[in-house]
């Protein structure tokens, strides 16, 4: 096996527990895709073409309440944003040579999880070792909300309701360990919740769409929380 084989390869060993866990999550997806009006193949193609949680649960969410695309577009934006840094960050552990190409394809397939995996490896990495990370990770996604898609029309209306619990599940392991951690990250989930409850009880706050509500709280929130708990620009603070 010659090196870049062995790069697609290692790319693919390393992107099984990214698609294995991708699976669950986009199973998840489906079966509230298809709760929300959505056929399986919308709801196939709306994963194969985003390849994000945040975004795509959001944007479910945005389609039920019958928002204006505008919003939705923004609130993807928005929500979206942190991937044109995740994929300036990945740009430089490319090799200067790589074709704008390779650059093209594989900015398409940054997630927080490639990410991850991609600036962790020691040295430069090859357009094949992202490859396939994608090989592995992209299939994951898809296909998990294809079997939540078509499960969601032939399931027990029981059953639906107790796997679409995975969906607040999966948010509580995001966000409970490092906000545990990390005291402002605590408050800054603590505040969320607050805001959010707000937005939807009082009544002149409820009259804001869910799109709207959306992009207000993220800006807002995210806004706040960098401008009073700036990142430490020492190094070392950030073991503190």
């Amino acid at each position: 096996m010659n090196q870049r084989s062995l790069q697609y390869t290692t790319g693919i060993k390393d992107g099984i527990p990214i698609g294995l866990g991708y699976f669950a999550v986009s199973f998840t997806f489906g079966i509230m895709a298809a709760n929300t009006g959505l056929t399986p193949w919308q709801a196939i193609v709306m994963s194969l073409t985003n390849l994000t949680s945040a975004g795509q649960f959001a944007g479910l969410g945005i389609i039920k309440a019958g928002a204006s695309l505008g919003e939705l577009a923004l609130a993807q934006f928005v929500i979206n944003l942190r991937y044109s840094l995740m994929s300036c960050s990945l740009s430089q552990k490319l090799k200067e040579d790589t074709p704008f190409i390779h650059r093209l394809l594989i900015g398409y397939g940054v997630t927080d999880e490639v990410f991850g995996v991609s600036v962790c490896k020691f040295g430069k990495i090859d357009p094949l070792y992202c490859y396939g990370l994608l090989s592995a990770a992209v299939p994951g996604w898809t296909f998990g909300t294809a079997f939540g898609a078509v499960s969601g029309s032939l399931l027990p209306d029981r059953i639906i309701s107790a796997l679409s619990v995975g969906l607040y599940g999966m948010f509580v392991a995001i966000i409970v360990p490092p906000a545990r951690d990390n005291r402002t990250l605590a408050w800054v989930v603590a505040a969320s919740m607050i805001l959010s409850f707000l937005f939807s009880w009082l009544p002149w706050l409820r009259m804001i769409s869910s799109g709207m509500r959306l992009i207000f709280l993220t800006v807002v929130i995210a806004g706040a929380a960098a401008f009073l708990f700036p990142f430490p620009t020492n190094e070392e603070d950030c073991y503190e």
